[in-house]
């Protein structure tokens, strides 16, 4: 079958030929139907040689996945043949507490998520470890909700964690409206009455935040704090979402969150706030998010069905895979990039 698979570090993603998997005890085989690009991907493409600590090259890629079973193990059961299923991505142990409450990225014993820490769904076929992590997908299109599974499961634990901060009249920031931010925004509209403030580099991003729903969008540069301050009787925003974590993007959040606020780095760098008496306003409090839960996917997938979110996708063949990574690599893609193979 084909894959696309991360092959030497420090290359680009390849195309290649490998041998169609085939399930073992309490193993699933889908058939992929979708299979989305992150830019989590192109990070772990960026590793050294001597940082690098994920599954041994040759890694396949995609840990946002929708799928089709195709065939399964023995034990397996309330799982149908031909069933349209999401992956939830984050695998756990499955035993331990945190996998108990769902919270499978928190596993004490570390996650072995596709496309990251195992082999991923960037492919024709694909194994899932275990039923629990299938979420029926139903009528919904497989290509335009792939990306529920990360895109959208990421910042609606981002955004679900900061409710109580998102009472009515307050003000909401979200830095960078790419993939996941863009859905951000639409969270924030569906499940708050704050107002939402995008930042982003381009007019294109911008005019792309305005489209789904920000109330005001500022180009991302120091300057953007003076402007969010000014919407907000020079309080600041009660709550910042950096959905890009490189060092300026977390200095613009520090330099804009109001006493009180709350800050949450979603973008995977090295960026980070100080948080601190005298680094940012009086009560600030920071989180980092790690991904979301199984019971957080079944709810994203339920907004999706209401037509609350909708996700923003270019779609692409698997031999066209490649080119959808370079696209993304250069900051080209609107949305998210959706490899159906």
């Amino acid at each position: 079958m084909k894959a696309l698979q991360y092959r030497t570090i420090g290359s680009r993603p390849e195309l290649v030929e490998i041998e169609k998997p085939t399930p073992a005890a309490s193993e699933i085989l889908l058939r992929v139907t979708a299979a989305g690009a992150c830019h989590s991907d192109e990070f772990i493409m960026g590793v050294s040689e001597e940082e690098y600590f994920f599954k041994p090259v040759p890694l396949t890629l995609g840990h946002e996945v929708a799928g089709v079973v195709e065939a399964i193990g023995a034990g397996v059961t309330d799982v149908e043949i031909g069933e349209s299923v999401l992956v939830y991505g984050p695998w756990g142990c499955g035993r331990c507490y945190h996998c108990a409450k769902g919270d499978e990225m928190n596993c004490e014993k570390g996650m072995r998520a596709p496309g990251i820490f195992s082999d991923g769904g960037m492919a024709e076929y694909m194994i899932v470890d275990d039923a629990r992590h299938l979420v029926p997908l139903g009528d919904l299109d497989p290509v335009t909700s792939v990306s529920l599974t990360d895109a959208g499961l990421t910042p609606y634990r981002a955004v679900k964690s900061a409710l109580d901060k998102l009472t009515p009249g307050t003000t909401a920031v979200v830095i960078g409206a790419g993939g996941l931010g863009h859905v951000a925004i639409q969270l924030l509209k569906a499940l708050t009455q704050s107002t939402v403030v995008a930042l982003d580099l381009g007019d294109r991003q911008l005019e792309f935040a305005t489209e789904v729903g920000a109330d005001h969008v500022y180009r991302s540069e120091p300057g953007a704090a003076d402007s969010v301050k000014g919407l907000t009787r020079g309080l600041g925003a009660d709550v910042v979402f950096d959905f890009v974590g490189i060092q300026p993007t977390a200095d613009l959040a520090a330099a804009m969150v109001a006493t009180a606020g709350h800050v949450v780095v979603v973008g995977v760098a090295s960026g980070a706030v100080q948080i601190g008496q005298r680094t940012v306003p009086l009560d600030v409090t920071g989180r980092a998010i790690n991904w979301g839960s199984r019971a957080e996917l079944i709810e994203v997938v339920e907004l999706a069905k209401r037509g609350a979110i909708e996700i923003h996708v270019e779609r692409y063949s698997l031999d066209e895979a490649t080119e959808a990574y370079d696209k993304l690599h250069a900051g080209e893609i609107k949305g998210r990039a959706v490899v159906v193979p």
